[in-house]
């Protein structure tokens, strides 16, 4: 074993009773912890589990609408067998009494900050926290500097995703009003999505010319994501609060000046136009009961032409709540009434709402002490989204088998992922094992993210991420990460 010798400690808790276990940070220049404190010695481990054999003994897998006791055997980065009991040789035995085996958690909507605003977070730290979550792969924004607008600068993305990400990974190819040349050269076998603003977002990336849109919705044959929020109702609302209240605005006016209106406008034009064009289109971030109504659940999600995300923060938070968490939960879409959150549960369970998904967007935490017109909207959740949803799973809100269905199995069908997303024989192996009956409260000595909170601060969850295996590798295990090989570049099935 390698010995490094640094100059702070570091603490994971992945349950408030258990002996913290010792965890590094590779930042762009060094290695150091994530947290504070006195002289250590650290250990660096060597193993490497990258491309060996892996048993899971005695798991309850959890898989395509069923709960089942099984053995699974992983050899050369994919499942190799399920089976009631397996005897091999294996390199690593797991032993998994008592906990879930989930197909890792697949999040198609994430801000990772990389090139160009790498003071929030980056590829590197942001992917760690997502497989400390049980994420196993992401599809990252092109709303980073320089905005992702030409394949030059998509490729980009790629290279260091190949370089730092621990996590598997895709990026969408950026649209803006003067680059349709551009994105029509993406390949959709590699690339997730064209990523289309139609609300406010960063520098030119609004789309918000009706001949652009017409030509982007017409010409482009891949998966199209889309923001929606209609920037003129936004404007006028953002002109009236600022006129009465000035700088001193309240921040529980945000889901008034980012409104109802605003987003079915601008998410009923999406479908207009997807209708018209027969395009393939998901809209991303559902925040209304009222945009729920624009989706179907008629007809099987493979059959669906037009799809819907919902996120975390509009699943668990509502409005009532700003006064006491302030812009730690201002994102736009805005959280809004406790209606519209339950609207949005509702439509989640009878399928109009196909996915869910974090919208993770961290930024400083200095930022965030702005006051309402210049605190940053967005914020980092992909470490906490599964123990989130399985929260809710012990409130009674949804099952175990619903969740996987909704961050695994659906996304990989509404993006055509290539073998992931399922338990499967010959399927990588992106696998994830909970502990049901493991508690831990989210407190800043145990956030990963490298901007250093969470909107979940002070919160208890009941179920704990033990293990998460990344194509094959296992690269978390109780509070160790191990980093020897990094994930890989998602393909697609089209």
């Amino acid at each position: 074993m390698l010995r490094i010798c640094c100059l702070r400690s570091v603490g994971f808790y992945t349950q408030r009773f258990r002996k913290p276990t010792k965890i590094l940070q590779k930042t762009d220049t060094q290695v150091r912890p994530y947290n504070s404190g006195v002289i250590l010695t650290f250990v660096a481990r060597k193993t490497s589990y990258a491309m060996s054999s892996i048993l899971i003994k005695n798991a309850n897998i959890v898989n395509e609408g069923r709960v089942f006791a099984s053995d699974l055997l992983i050899e050369n980065g994919r499942i190799a067998k399920i089976a009631p009991s397996i005897d091999a040789n294996a390199s690593k035995e797991i032993d998994a009494e008592g906990k879930y085996l989930l197909p890792g958690v697949i999040d198609d909507q994430v801000h990772f900050r990389e090139p160009g605003l790498t003071h929030k977070g980056n590829i590197y730290t942001e992917a760690r926290s997502a497989v400390a979550g049980g994420t196993t792969s992401f599809m990252e924004m092109p709303n980073v500097n320089p905005q992702t607008l030409t394949q030059e600068l998509l490729e980009e993305k790629y290279q260091i995703g190949a370089k730092n990400s621990l996590a598997n990974y895709s990026f969408y190819m950026g649209a803006s009003n003067d680059n349709i040349e551009e994105v029509l050269k993406t390949n959709n076998k590699n690339v997730c999505g064209v990523k289309v603003f139609m609300g406010s977002s960063t520098g030119n990336m609004l789309v918000d010319n009706e001949t652009t849109l017409n030509n982007i919705f017409s010409k482009v044959d891949m998966l199209i994501a889309t923001h929606c929020e209609d920037e003129a109702t936004i404007r006028a609302n953002s002109e009236a609060y600022l006129a009465k209240y000035g700088e001193n605005m309240p921040i529980k006016y945000h889901p008034e000046i980012r409104s109802v209106e605003a987003c079915y406008l601008s998410s009923s034009m999406a479908v207009e136009l997807a209708k018209k064009h027969d395009t393939r289109l998901h809209i991303l971030h559902i925040s209304t009961a009222k945009e729920t109504e624009l989706f179907r659940n008629d007809i099987p999600l493979s059959e669906k032409r037009i799809t819907a995300e919902a996120c975390i923060h509009h699943l668990w938070f509502d409005d009532s709540q700003y006064d006491e968490k302030g812009t730690l939960i201002k994102w736009n879409p805005a959280v809004k009434s406790a209606s519209d959150r339950d609207g949005i549960w509702k439509a989640l369970l009878d399928n109009r709402i196909d996915v869910i998904a974090t919208d993770h967007a961290p930024h400083t935490w200095e930022e965030k002490q702005n006051n309402y017109w210049n605190a940053p909207s967005g914020g980092p959740l992909v470490q906490h989204s599964l123990v989130a949803m399985l929260e809710a799973v012990n409130q009674g809100k949804i099952t175990i088998e619903r969740v996987v269905e909704k961050m695994c199995h659906a996304v990989a069908e509404c993006f055509h992922v290539e073998d992931r997303g399922y338990i499967r024989e010959g399927y990588w192996a992106d696998l994830v094992l909970v502990d049901p009956k493991a508690s831990w409260t989210v407190e800043k000595p145990n956030i990963l993210y490298k901007c250093g909170y969470s909107p979940f601060e002070g919160t208890t969850f009941n179920n704990t991420v033990t293990h998460t295996i990344v194509s094959g590798h296992l690269a978390y295990a109780n509070g160790e990460f191990f980093e020897e090989k990094k994930g890989e570049r998602l393909t697609f099935k089209r």
